[in-house]
């Protein structure tokens, strides 16, 4: 059995409401964090639209940018050092080039901001990984050709392991539109075909499948990693999808399912969206402070 090693980092956003923490409010949630067994923090991305985690000069090139007014970057640094964590970057994601087709425009871009990044902090200590902020759930061309330059990019700027957190083309998004799990397997084949020796690891969102099917996702998921010798992490989701509201954090009964099923999958791994938000005894929401004391309880009894 393993417990969540790893969160995300979620301030720029776009579905889940800001805390509004200062240096002070992060400092004592990395506190938690590390109490909690974390050993690996994730930015979900360095930048969405015309929001970003530091002042970047490239991004007002290019977008009409809101001001920062404070570097989030160099305060996640500052703590994930501090508590002898690896930090992930994550990639800039402009919510317009991408979607609309123009992966020129959004691998180019990225590859310019990952210039600046790694000029500004490539040299800190817990600066460990990239993360791949754009996020797919089926097979699609142009993002591999993304996956493909951007991480070759990255590999060039800083030799650190690159991952993905792609999601599940599952029932509780898409409904009828959703894939089998047949389909699923066949999508991914070709995705990590295509990816393989270019992106390190890859950690599915758990949270789009019925709690039925899971353990035969996971299962799949983890096989099909190491038949392209890719690691297998699984993003557990601590926040509910089930609920009529986006999102409260989840019951702590649907996390500990989800945990068990992935560690019978195999997974190298378990990562959490998100932590801050969802199981901090720090979050705006009370019914997080409940979730941590319930997953220290479980995770002391192994």
């Amino acid at each position: 059995m393993i417990g969540i090693s790893g969160t995300f980092l979620d301030e720029i956003t776009h579905d889940i409401p800001a805390q509004n923490w200062g240096t002070k409010e992060w400092s004592r949630d990395f506190d938690a964090m590390k109490a909690a067994g974390i050993d690996t923090v994730i930015l979900i991305r360095a930048g969405y639209r015309e929001r970003a985690t530091f002042d970047s000069k490239v991004l007002q090139k290019n977008y009409n940018m809101l001001p920062a007014y404070c570097d989030l970057v160099d305060t996640f640094l500052t703590e994930a050092e501090r508590c002898g964590m690896k930090f992930y970057f994550g990639t800039y994601d402009s919510g317009r080039f991408w979607v609309s087709g123009n992966y020129r425009a959004e691998t180019d871009l990225n590859k310019n901001f990952c210039d600046e990044v790694v000029a500004k902090y490539g040299h800190r200590k817990a600066f460990g990984g990239w993360y791949i902020s754009h996020e797919i759930n089926t097979f699609d061309d142009g993002m591999m050709r993304v996956y493909d330059e951007l991480s070759t990019h990255l590999r060039s700027l800083k030799n650190v392991p690159i991952l993905i957190s792609p999601y599940i083309k599952g029932v509780k998004q898409f409904g009828e539109e959703a894939i089998s799990l047949e389909k699923h397997v066949k999508e991914w084949e070709s995705v990590f075909q295509r990816i393989q020796g270019t992106v390190d690891i890859v950690a599915f969102q758990d949270g789009h499948v019925s709690y039925h099917d899971l353990p035969h996702y996971l299962k799949a998921n983890s096989e099909l990693a190491a038949k392209y010798n890719l690691q297998s992490w699984s993003n557990v989701e601590s926040f509910d999808r089930d609920m009529p509201i986006k999102f409260p954090p989840t019951d702590f009964r649907k996390l500990r399912y989800k945990m068990e099923q992935a560690s019978a999958a195999g997974v190298d791994k378990l990562i959490t969206f998100e932590f801050s938000h969802f199981m901090s005894p720090n979050s705006i929401y009370p019914a997080a402070h409940h979730l941590y004391n319930r997953y220290l309880e479980w995770r002391q009894s192994f």
